[in-house]
């Protein structure tokens, strides 16, 4: 069974002020709600889009914490807790899980990166450390430097509790490759806006949304409706917010989706540096666009 099915959201973390000093959490429970009350099936909390690198571990873990208790069942909470140093990721992993994350988000080696001999040992010691906590790996070349072979990710189904891939490569042949290697009971998840329905197509069971969080009950019926087998219409809502899918990466990510979180009437503060605030022309661009699609 999936971990979940749908759309699961990269929440944004807000922050206080224009210095982004300290975590706003009477804001963060009100996105929390948002989410639920607009059909999210999943929330992942401290990912990238939810600034977990220029995060401590503290934060990190006391976000998690947070967003379990507030959640309290309702659908799963999915924690950011990757590195490029495994023994710091096995200690985050341990400590997430602790703190009642229904499952840890693990992105492979940054920097450092590694060969396909070293994410098979990595990720072997992190899913050692947490046996009864499912883990979701994350291929995100475009920020790492590298990738999960698809003959890699077919050794890695193999531990117990490695259940999931999120899929950030926006590579769709190599996505097939992947379902030929892991088979149909692998569950992959598109962690690319634009590229959603066409890896459900694949048998992917949904995405992990930066969009879900201004659009969240839109972004929850596209993926409903390919599950059910409905591709016009979730090709219609695809296809209807390619525009904004490409104004929200025009800077990096979550530049431009912390400031759409804005406009929709949350005060969720600005990015820590080394990240800055979105350019007045990829406002009055969000602006245009949510405006067309009522979003605002």
């Amino acid at each position: 069974m999936a971990l979940f099915t749908g759309s699961g959201v990269a929440l944004v973390t807000p922050y206080d002020n224009s210095l982004a000093q300290n975590i706003n959490y009477d804001v963060f429970a009100d996105l929390i709600e948002f989410q639920i009350e607009n059909g999210t099936d999943a929330i992942v909390v401290a990912g990238t889009t939810g600034e977990a690198s220029t995060q401590t571990d503290e934060e990190q873990v006391q976000l998690v914490k947070f967003c379990v208790d507030r959640v309290n069942g309702r659908v799963p909470v999915i924690a950011g807790a990757g590195s490029n140093d495994t023994a710091h990721g096995v200690q985050l992993t341990k400590d997430c899980a602790a703190a009642g994350a229904d499952a840890i988000l693990s992105v492979t080696p940054y920097y450092l990166k590694t060969s396909q001999a070293g994410l098979l040992a990595h990720y072997g010691a992190i899913a050692d450390a947490v046996r009864e906590t499912p883990i979701i790996l994350y291929d995100v070349p475009g920020r790492t430097g590298m990738s999960i072979n698809p003959q890699t990710l077919a050794e890695l189904r193999k531990i117990d509790n490695i259940v999931a891939l999120k899929d950030a490569t926006g590579d769709l042949a190599k996505a097939v490759e992947s379902r030929y290697y892991v088979g149909p009971d692998f569950d992959i998840y598109s962690g690319n806006d634009d590229t959603v329905v066409p890896l459900m197509s694949l048998g992917g069971q949904g995405v992990i949304s930066v969009l879900a969080n201004i659009a969240p009950k839109q972004v929850h019926e596209m993926t409903h409706y390919a599950l059910n087998g409905d591709y016009a219409k979730a090709t219609e809502i695809q296809t209807a917010f390619k525009p904004l899918i490409d104004i929200l990466f025009s800077e990096p990510n979550p530049i431009p989706i912390k400031k759409a979180v804005s406009m929709l009437g949350f005060d969720a503060g600005s990015v820590r540096l080394p990240l800055v605030p979105a350019q007045e022309e990829t406002v009055a661009a969000l602006e245009a666009e949510m405006k067309r699609l009522k979003l605002i």
